[in-house]
């Protein structure tokens, strides 16, 4: 099925970011270490303030990006961050670089990151057709980990022959590519209107977790995404722990453990809509999201030596397999059932919650790693996430079609 040549500059654009993300992924800890020679106490501030403070920064963004042209949005967030990031590989040089700055880069650029995704979310509804979203989706989903699977190695690579600030330069140049790709989508805009009398209230800013709590699917899905991903991304930091420093993996092993189960992304996301027509996109929901709550819990078999590797290979790559079939499937829904005046805040919305989740649960699992263990804090949080499927909707009925949207289209530039 065409998706459309709109859509196709749309995901280029994605493609690229994504591409320079993976590529820079680690840059930051690794230049504050070897660069700064922070401890590690300051290290684990700059992952979680990065998430936690971009996500309250955020906040008033939703209703900001909602009542204006996403393109313009997306490109302008686009611009933000390439400045944020290059102003890195420029200071270095001159002996300017400092960590307050990377905290500042962090913070800027995971704020201007959730706009992003507000407002391209809000465009791929008014660009692709109801009945296509999935497919569009997959497409985002396969390219997200096909990024995590190449990305690391090429800046692992380029980080060894060029240093650590090269690989933020290249991911400074993916936002600019990725704001030209946006300027090549051709045709019409869309912006939610605006009352020209009424300003923003403060209680406006609630409106996109107002809308995720009013409806039924939604508020579940919703649970779900924010316990699933908050803690398995908590024991991401842990496992690096164990693996590395515990078990002495080496750089190649570590490489591999997270390398190769990406590819199981690309292929679950390839397999969504197939699977979707043939079997019921309700079917195929809870199955995969039960599948995806259970296999973490096989990462507490994990051992020293080959044995270890083997296990989270595989451990890892049938939870990414899994999430690869149901993230397409689960964003799909959060679409189609969004009004199109409420996608870019009920985007945000749910960005801002889930990066919250994540930055409060890191901290929460660290403590318990240092009081415990890593394998035993990664084997609770393995328990634990048995019982995340229960959030789950127990039904899903198609929300019918919108009749029109109420969303204003907007002349291209």
């Amino acid at each position: 099925m065409k998706l459309g040549a709109g859509f196709g500059w749309l995901w280029s654009a994605y493609a690229v970011s994504t591409y320079g993300t993976w590529i820079a992924f680690g840059a930051f800890p690794l230049i504050a270490v070897r660069v700064l020679h922070s401890q590690a106490f300051a290290v684990s501030i700059l992952s979680a303030a990065g998430l936690a403070v971009a996500a309250i920064f955020a906040v008033p963004l939703g209703p900001w990006v909602e009542h204006r042209a996403k393109r313009t949005v997306m490109v302008a967030m686009d611009l933000i961050r390439f400045l944020a990031m290059a102003s890195v590989p420029l200071a270095y040089p001159f002996g300017l670089l400092s960590y307050s700055q990377l905290l500042v880069v962090s913070v800027i650029s995971g704020t201007a990151s959730i706009a992003f995704t507000a407002a391209s979310g809000a465009y791929l509804k008014y660009l692709v057709d109801r009945d296509l979203l999935l497919i569009a989706n997959g497409r985002f989903e396969g390219t997200n980990w096909m990024a995590t699977a190449a990305g690391p190695p090429l800046g692992g690579a380029l980080i060894g022959l060029l240093g650590p600030v090269i690989t933020v330069a290249v991911d400074a140049l993916s936002y600019l590519l990725s704001a030209l790709g946006v300027l090549r989508i051709r045709g019409g805009d869309v912006a939610a209107p605006r009352d020209a009398v009424t300003r923003l209230r403060p209680t406006d800013l609630l409106n996109g977790w107002r809308h995720i709590l009013h409806d039924r699917v939604l508020r579940r899905l919703f649970l779900n995404s924010m316990t699933v991903g908050g803690l398995i991304m908590a024991t991401a930091p842990i496992l690096t722990v164990l693996l590395l420093g515990q078990y002495h993996f080496s750089a190649w092993q570590y490489g591999l453990a997270f390398g190769i189960p990406a590819l199981g992304g690309f292929a679950g996301a390839r397999l969504s809509a197939p699977l979707v027509t043939r079997y019921g996109r309700h079917r195929i929901l809870i199955v995969f999201g039960w599948l995806r709550s259970i296999f973490p819990l096989g990462l507490a078999l994990t051992r020293p030596g080959i044995p270890g590797l083997l296990t989270v290979i595989v451990v890892e790559g049938l939870l990414i397999f899994s999430m690869g079939i149901f993230n397409p499937i689960n964003a799909t829904e959060r679409l189609q059932r969004t009004p199109a005046d409420h996608a870019a805040q009920v985007l945000n919305a749910w960005s801002i919650s889930s990066r919250l989740a994540q930055a409060t649960l890191m901290v929460v699992w660290g403590v318990l790693a240092t009081l415990t263990s890593p394998l035993i804090a990664i084997t609770i949080s393995g328990v634990l996430l048995l019982g995340t499927p229960l959030f789950l909707p127990k039904r899903t009925h198609m929300p019918a079609p919108e009749a029109a949207t109420p969303s204003e289209e907007v002349p291209a530039a």
